[in-house]
C-alpha cells in the first residue's frame, strides 16, 4: 500500500494484538498510537491504563508522553502511579506494551545501563514500571526495531523478565504473567518457540525477506517454517492514523494519503 511507513506497520501490527474487552497498560509512542487505533477499530471496549495513573481517557489529540495532561481528558479515573500499578498486581491487566534498549532471544530486556554497571558508557532510564508489567501483565508486546546492536546474545543488564533462561524459568521465579508473546520490529513481526522459549521469525513486512531480517538480528533465530507475509494495514486504518489518531506525525512518520 502507498504511502504505508515503517511506523504505520509496527503500529497496526501492535493495535492487532489487543483484543476487545481487555484492560491493556499503555505507554508512550507507538504503543499509545496502537491502544487508540484499537479502540476505534476493532476493540471498541478495551479500558486503557497508563502509568501515570490516567484511566481510559479520550484525549482530543495525541499526547507526548504519559504524563502529558492533554491525556487525562474524558479519562473516568485519575489515580496516580500507585494505582496504576497495583492494577497489574491485582492480576487485572491482560497486555502490556514495553520499549527497551537491548532484547536477549529469550525476550528478557534492558533499559538500565550499556557497559559496567558502575561504570556504564550510557546510563539509561531505568524499569519505570516495565518489570512491574513483564512480570505480572498477563502478557506482554516488544516494540522495537531491529539493530543487532539492540537484539544481543547477552544482556548487559537484566532490567525485566522475559522466559529468563528458557522453559519453566518464568514459573520457578514465581511470575505470574505468561511472558511475552510478540516482538514487533520495523521490519517483521516475532513470536516465541512454544518449546524452547527462543524467538522465531514469524511474519514480514512488505519487501522484506527473512534473511534481512536475521542479518539485523544479533543472535540466531529459531528456524520455523510458517514464516508469512504481514497482513497489510487497511484504507482504514492508515486513514486514521493519519488523519485522527496521529496527523502531526508525533510519532508516525512520513505517511502519506492512501492511493
Amino acid at each position: 500500500m502507498s504511502g504505508t511507513s515503517r511506523d504505520a506497520l509496527m503500529a497496526v501490527a501492535a493495535s492487532r494484538e489487543i483484543r476487545d474487552g481487555e484492560t491493556a497498560f499503555i505507554g508512550t509512542g507507538l504503543p499509545m498510537v496502537a491502544a487508540y487505533l484499537a479502540k476505534a477499530t476493532h476493540a471498541p471496549g478495551v479500558n486503557l491504563v497508563f502509568e501515570s495513573g490516567i484511566i481510559d481517557p479520550a484525549p482530543l489529540e495525541l499526547a507526548s508522553g504519559v504524563g502529558d495532561y492533554r491525556l487525562a481528558y474524558g479519562s473516568t479515573k485519575i489515580a496516580g502511579t500507585f494505582y496504576a500499578l497495583s492494577l497489574l498486581q491485582q492480576g487485572k491487566i491482560d497486555i502490556g506494551f514495553l520499549g527497551t534498549a537491548e532484547i536477549d532471544a529469550f525476550g528478557n530486556l534492558n533499559s538500565t545501563v550499556i557497559g559496567n554497571y558502575r561504570r556504564p558508557k550510557v546510563r539509561l532510564p531505568g524499569s519505570g514500571g516495565a518489570n512491574d508489567i513483564a512480570s505480572m501483565a498477563k502478557r506482554f508486546v516488544i516494540i522495537a526495531r531491529a539493530d543487532p546492536k539492540r537484539f544481543v546474545e547477552k544482556l548487559n543488564y537484566l532490567t525485566t523478565p522475559g522466559f529468563l533462561t528458557g522453559p519453566g524459568a518464568r514459573e520457578a521465579a514465581g511470575l505470574p504473567g505468561s511472558g511475552p508473546v510478540k516482538v514487533i520490529t520495523d521490519l517483521g513481526i516475532l513470536g516465541f518457540d512454544p518449546a524452547s522459549k527462543r524467538m522465531r521469525l514469524e511474519e514480514t513486512f512488505p519487501g522484506i525477506s527473512p534473511a534481512e531480517v536475521q542479518s539485523a538480528i544479533g543472535f540466531e533465530l529459531v528456524p520455523y517454517a510458517d514464516t508469512r507475509a504481514a497482513v497489510a494495514p487497511t484504507e482504514e486504518q492508515i486513514d486514521l492514523l493519519r488523519t485522527k489518531i496521529d496527523p502531526n506525525g508525533m510519532y508516525v512518520k512520513n505517511l502519506q494519503a492512501s492511493r
